[in-house]
């Protein structure tokens, strides 16, 4: 089954060239006009690869790449006339998998979207069936699940990321340095405050099934569980 791709891009010149690259090289292509529910369209399309710009009419690829991290996995690729080194940071600290400036050539476009699909797709191979549990909690590495008491809670990636690395190190104090450092090995690009964020949001997604205090933090130490 052909990978899909969702473009989104304004120049509609250039949307139409990259459409006809794509499907030539036989992805399903979804290519919108419009950019304000870019994180529903993935999700309606079972988009295996987001192609996003920065600059988009009337909204910002920063902030889209934001609202999909917070929902879905999906790999994001930039595609932009922006060149500034900080704006390529920022992109990959939002969450993108590559970040490439235009002018492009076609066949290194085409060989980047390859990498980024194969290596995400590997990835979801290698979690296989892993499963984790801890004080009745079962932690489901393949379906970004955590049950606990019958009820489920649906884990983003980076809050998976983050519980499978506290399930590997049980009634251990995990450094936020250590959490940081395997969040980026793994290409969740997180900076200190967004970490917090994160985990607060974790916490009280995992008092929805009854598990309240299950993360423990200690100043100057970490986290637990």
């Amino acid at each position: 089954m052909p990978y899909r791709i969702l473009l989104a891009e304004d120049d509609p010149i250039l949307r139409n060239e990259l459409k006809v690259l794509l499907e030539n090289a036989m992805y399903q292509v979804a290519a919108p006009d419009t950019f304000d529910r870019i994180p529903q369209t993935a999700a309606n399309e079972k988009a295996d690869l987001v192609l996003l710009d920065i600059n988009l009419n009337g909204s910002s690829g920063f902030d889209i790449c934001t609202q999909l991290r917070q929902s879905s996995d999906t790999p994001v690729i930039f595609l932009t006339g922006r060149t500034d080194s900080m704006d390529e940071l920022t992109g990959m600290l939002k969450g993108a998998d590559d970040y490439i400036t235009k002018p492009f050539l076609p066949a290194i476009l085409l060989a980047r979207i390859s990498a980024v699909l194969k290596r995400t797709s590997k990835a979801e191979e290698r979690r296989s069936d892993a499963r984790f549990s801890h004080r009745g909690a079962e932690l489901d590495i393949a379906a970004c699940r955590l049950t606990f008491g019958g009820r489920n809670a649906d884990l983003t990636k980076t809050e998976m990321k983050i519980l499978h690395l506290l399930f590997l190190r049980p009634d251990s104090f995990v450094a936020r340095e250590d959490l940081m450092e395997y969040l980026w090995e793994n290409r969740i690009f997180l900076d200190d405050n967004t970490l917090s964020v994160h985990v607060t949001r974790l916490r009280d997604k995992l008092k929805t099934i009854g598990l309240h205090d299950f993360i423990e933090t200690k100043r100057g130490l970490g986290y637990r569980i």
